[in-house]
């Protein structure tokens, strides 16, 4: 493999994984492509699936076969994301092996109207789970209220988790408490635990387009386009107290991985800011940051691989204070665009079902 700034950010300790996925990237060997350039992961999400499906032909013949068989556009989804997950997971197969069960995962999140129904979203990351049947999947839960509840169950079933939609460092603590809590249940039950992986998601650029948002209200300028680095940056730190610390080592001891942290949602919005600046800043050990296609493009060509993620944290800590004292509350903001997002991969999911029924020629539900 020549050495680029994706093989540097392994080297660093941050692994990247790709933000997208696409048949016709299977299909033309780009995805591997970008395997064998450095990328360790793939991620998705309804949005991804609803661009894919609705923006190209590539899935046209399948979705005519499918509804051939008399299944619903539902089904018709299930069936084509299914395949597409299981063709890059055996890609990335090789890579799952060489780096024992720390990379080489695909996720796939599971529906996102369970958002708040523990029940209904483990039995749907089961029902994932034993469709796909690969061991290098990994399944997006929200960590929402209900969410936290799932991970930790899911976690003591052995099922790899991606917790995603995390915002806050209440968020991003409460998922890696649920995981740590699932590791003891299940070595409570007496299985083993060097055979489950879990990253928590913790979504970057969508917190500085709302902060910044509110700023403007307030006609200052002074903290725009510097909250999102720095809550991710005390969201590692207390990454760092969870997992280099006495609460994992017992677990740790018995064969478990540490839950890393996932830079998502790490495209910059503003186009006054750097369009790396969401990876540029936030490169540290143990971590993972997911590249959307352009942001890779980009980091390729002009990214600066150094460690970061520790730079200037009073600097950090005093920014975050500072938007305190203007009336700002983060956490807020945060449960918000945490209900956003969720409402928002529920309106991509809609739009990509009606795109299948239109495909298909099936009625309209």
């Amino acid at each position: 493999m020549h050495t680029n700034n994706l093989t540097a950010l392994d080297a660093l300790g941050q692994s990247p994984w790709y933000d997208n996925i696409d048949r016709r990237l299977i299909l033309n060997g780009d995805l591997k492509k970008l395997f064998s350039m450095g990328i360790k992961g793939v991620t998705s999400n309804p949005s991804i699936f609803e661009k894919a499906v609705d923006g190209s032909s590539v899935y046209d013949v399948s979705i005519q076969e499918i509804t051939n068989k008399g299944k619903s556009a539902e089904n018709i989804y299930d069936m084509i994301s299914v395949e597409d997950v299981q063709s890059a997971a055996d890609l990335l197969y090789d890579t799952y092996k060489e780096t024992k069960g720390r990379d080489g995962y695909v996720s796939l999140e599971v529906l996102p109207e369970y958002a708040h129904d523990a029940t209904k979203t483990i039995e749907n990351a089961r029902r994932i789970q034993k469709e796909v049947a690969r061991p290098n999947l990994m399944i997006k839960v929200p960590g929402t209220k209900e969410g936290l509840e799932a991970i930790r169950v899911l976690t003591r079933e052995g099922i790899n988790v991606n917790a995603t939609l995390l915002f806050s460092l209440r968020h991003y603590e409460e998922s890696a408490l649920a995981y740590i809590g699932g590791l003891q249940d299940r070595l409570g039950d007496g299985n083993p635990l060097n055979n489950v992986c879990s990253v928590a998601s913790v979504f970057i650029s969508r917190v500085d387009t709302s902060v910044d948002g509110l700023l403007e209200d307030l006609n200052t300028d002074k903290l725009k386009g510097k909250i999102a680095v720095a809550n991710a940056k005390m969201i590692y730190q207390r990454f760092k107290d969870l997992f280099y610390g006495d609460a994992i080592d017992g677990l740790t001891s018995k064969g478990a991985q540490i839950q890393r942290v996932l830079w998502g949602s790490t495209s910059t919005k503003n186009p006054a800011y750097s369009d790396v600046k969401y990876v540029g800043e936030l490169i540290g050990k143990d971590t993972i940051n997911t590249l959307p296609h352009d942001t890779l493009e980009a980091f390729i060509d002009h990214g600066t691989p150094r460690l970061t993620i520790e730079d200037n944290l009073d600097k950090e800590k005093e920014h975050l204070d500072q938007l305190a004292v203007l009336g700002i509350n983060l956490d807020k903001i945060c449960d918000e665009i945490q209900q956003q997002g969720v409402e928002a991969f529920c309106s991509s999911y809609t739009q990509l079902i009606d795109a299948i029924v239109q495909k298909a020629g099936l009625e309209t539900p």
